[in-house]
């Protein structure tokens, strides 16, 4: 099976707030891709033993330390573009890590798609928050709480490829992916 994109790679980023289906969505994405999923949380939550780093990460500001998990999910993709393998990104990315990620995929002759998830049905949002239990050790799960004040303050990238609301039923969210994957523009 030759996977969506023929000989080019691409590296897709599913970005979007906690709880809007990012991670499943990425998943989504990776099987027609044959790709690897690289999730954010997943990263972070691996330096999370390492007491030094933890100081030097507690450290940051918000921005910093939103860039070392981003920094090591970057170098990770890069190695399996080089390779001509596609990778998916999922994690909360704001407009400086699309376009890094853009860049990154210029970088690697790769295809680039940035794919912004929503949840349009407040309930239904609140709902996947706490319910979910992604069980990645040494992480933690946000409270409702936290992703409300989060979305007070939330600005999703300008130009993404495609932007899904994830309160429509799920198949349709992923038939929307798979299309935009398939008619993805080559790498230039």
């Amino acid at each position: 099976m030759v996977p969506v994109g023929g000989d080019v790679p691409m590296l897709v980023l599913v970005t979007g707030p906690p709880g809007t289906g990012k991670s499943t969505l990425a998943e989504a994405a990776a099987g027609p891709l044959g790709a690897s999923v690289l999730s954010w949380d997943w990263a972070m939550a691996a330096l999370r033993p390492i007491a030094p780093i933890q100081a030097a990460i507690g450290r940051l500001d918000h921005v910093g330390h939103r860039r070392v998990g981003w920094a090591i999910l970057w170098s990770l993709a890069t190695e399996q573009l080089r390779r001509g393998r596609s990778v998916v990104l999922d994690g909360v990315a704001r407009q400086i890590e699309a376009d890094e990620t853009r860049a990154v995929a210029a970088s690697a002759g790769a295809r680039c798609l940035v794919v912004v998830t929503s949840c349009a049905d407040p309930a239904l949002h609140r709902q996947r928050v706490e319910g979910r239990d992604r069980d990645i050790p040494g992480w933690y799960e946000v409270g409702w709480d936290d992703v409300t004040a989060f979305l007070g303050r939330w600005e999703p990238p300008a130009g993404a490829d495609l932007y899904l609301d994830t309160a429509a039923p799920f198949d349709a969210c992923a038939a929307s992916l798979t299309g935009i994957l398939e008619a993805a523009p080559p790498a230039q």
